[in-house]
């Protein structure tokens, strides 16, 4: 359970362990090592998150300024 967010690893998997990841940190049954550790996971998981987040809207502004003759720009996958 403790290993990294990879490219495959899906938002909606991410985003699930870390609410699991929440709960358990705030359950207060946890040691100061383990809930170190938990914490350093939630901030992997946290940024994995945001880079798939920054990467939709990067994709929905390219479709929206595709409508835009003006500033149309060829969209490229990034898989």
């Amino acid at each position: 359970m403790n290993k990294k967010p990879t490219q495959e690893t899906s938002f909606e998997q991410a985003l699930s362990d870390l609410e699991n990841l929440v709960e358990q940190l705030e359950s207060g049954d946890l040691s100061l090592d383990q809930s170190l550790q938990q914490f350093k996971r939630g901030v992997e998981l946290t940024r994995h998150c945001q880079g798939i987040l920054e990467q939709a809207q990067q994709t929905v502004e390219q479709l929206i300024e595709a409508n835009d003759e003006s500033s149309a720009v060829p969209f490229e996958s990034n898989d």
